[in-house]
């Protein structure tokens, strides 16, 4: 059970780390988490830490997180060398730690009877304190390769890339589209859940050193990829996968539906103080968000501070069971429901809605209603929907704005269409077993090659491909996994 601490804070009784009260984050945009970190209480936490034979938390963590070993660190107050083996398989702790759905914690060998080890809450503190502290450092080279080498993107996958390229000697320079560097991290997640100074200090860091950043260049459209190949030794594409899937039924074309990605980025360049052209505001609006997933969840709560009249966030699938079913046992991660913090601020829920329609009622051109009909799904052995079945139609919901965040169907490639890049059958960019595209030198990391997923996997797959351009640059590579530390420990000074 949660519980209400005096502040205002919502907090687990074994947690340090809560929510600030729902009511009273809708009306800002600072981060809703409360922070209260109490090293005795962590301690406490990385204390109940197993140190299992078989660490099961590490190996529901995508990048191989060395929770054990940071768990007893902070144990034994030795919080500096607990960086060090965070950032020996993370380069941005504070990424994953703030927007990861933390899989480690349900793998917990504890989660199979009782509550997991707060592992994410630890991470956070252990990297909140490490800058606080100023153990967080430029680390440049010392020796350059004389290779050079392009990355494409500037998310989590391609600035891990070009902090472990750069670590190895090599020149790197990062492209960036956008005009500022951090991907979706600047412009993809709402201030409110990440704050966007995490991001600026890395790249202030990763600028020091010696990482040189291009922002406002749009490879293959301003930049054509051969053209890029001619300058330097190795390409890297950490382009994501940004091409929204989209409700193709009647209506569609109606004034006031926007993607749920369009929608989030208008805002947060709105409270950076940056360009906007045609900012949708949902104040006084009823809005229904289609998707359940976690861009439709930022989609509620970014317009709940908008002022919004109504929210309801729509899902096609039914809503998970409160248990875990039978052929989802521990360490599996649990297919159970989840309350988001979008949904704890407000709005409604609903499950097993296919949008049929979009209606304008009065001929303005604007949607004023969305059809619906209520279905189940046939799935195959993979759990995909095959077939629909509709068990009710001419359900009907009043919308005056719709936000699709219903997922991605991979990378936008179009201006790169005039190189010989192969797309696969899952619409992504196709690599062999070294992470090289069809086009020799020109290497695929994070969504791009992967489809849509979370952030800690696109950090591990910068640290992936990082290593196999450093290895096909020299032969072999000088950036073994979950050994390469980005920032060495020096004599622990403890708290």
């Amino acid at each position: 059970m949660s519980e209400n601490h005096p502040d205002g804070f919502l907090l687990h009784p074994r947690r340090t780390i809560g929510y600030r009260d729902a009511r009273a984050r809708t009306r800002d945009y600072q981060q809703i988490y409360a922070f209260e970190w109490d090293s005795k209480e962590l301690g406490n936490q990385g204390q109940r830490c197993m140190d299992c034979g078989v660490p099961t938390c590490m190996g529901g963590c995508p990048i191989g997180n060395l929770i054990p070993e940071w768990n007893d660190l902070v144990y034994r107050g030795l919080w500096e060398e607990a960086l060090a083996r965070l950032h020996a398989t993370n380069n941005f702790p504070e990424f994953t730690g703030y927007t990861c759905p933390a899989p480690c914690e349900p793998a917990c060998t504890l989660a199979s009877n009782d509550d997991a080890v707060t592992i994410k809450d630890i991470e956070r503190a252990i990297v909140d304190m490490g800058w606080e502290r100023g153990w967080i450092v430029p680390c440049p080279p010392t020796q350059r390769t004389g290779k050079r080498v392009a990355i494409v993107g500037s998310g989590p996958a391609g600035l891990a890339a070009a902090q472990q390229l750069n670590r190895a000697g090599h020149a790197v320079t990062v492209f960036e589209r956008d005009d500022v560097i951090g991907g979706l991290m600047v412009y993809g997640i709402p201030d409110f859940k990440f704050a966007k100074h995490m991001v600026a200090r890395r790249v202030r860091q990763l600028r020091d050193e010696g990482i040189e950043f291009r922002a406002g260049v749009n490879v293959g459209a301003d930049l054509p990829l051969a053209e890029l190949q001619e300058g330097f030794d190795a390409v890297c594409l950490a382009i994501g996968a940004l091409r929204p899937r989209d409700v193709p039924v009647p209506g569609r074309d109606l004034k006031g539906i926007l993607f749920g990605m369009e929608y989030l980025t208008a805002e947060n360049r709105r409270q950076a103080g940056r360009p906007v052209d045609g900012v949708t505001d949902a104040r006084g609006k009823r809005v229904v968000v289609l998707g359940g997933g976690d861009t439709g969840a930022d989609c509620v709560a970014t317009a709940h501070r908008q002022g919004a009249r109504e929210v309801v966030q729509v899902s096609i699938n039914p809503r998970p069971p409160e248990e875990r079913p039978e052929d989802n046992p521990w360490p599996q991660q649990p297919q159970t429901y989840r309350r988001t913090y979008a949904i704890e601020e407000g709005g409604e829920e609903a499950f097993s809605l296919n949008v049929a329609g979009f209606v304008d009622t009065d001929g303005d051109g604007r949607v004023d209603r969305i059809d619906f009909e209520r279905v189940d799904w046939e799935r195959d052995r993979h759990g995909r929907r095959t077939e629909k079945i509709v068990r009710e139609s001419g359900i009907q919901r009043p919308a005056d704005l719709v936000l699709i965040a219903i997922g991605f169907e991979g990378p936008e490639v179009d201006p790169l269409q005039e190189s010989r890049l192969t797309v696969t059958e899952r619409k992504v960019l196709e690599t062999d077993a070294r992470k090289m595209s069809s086009i020799p030198g020109v290497f695929v990391a994070g969504d791009a090659s992967r489809g849509q997923s979370i952030v800690v996997w696109a950090i591990g797959e910068g640290r992936d491909v990082a290593r196999r351009i450093d290895a096909w640059l020299m032969g072999t590579s000088r950036l073994p996994p979950s050994l390469q530390t980005p920032n060495p420990p020096s004599p622990p000074r403890g708290l």
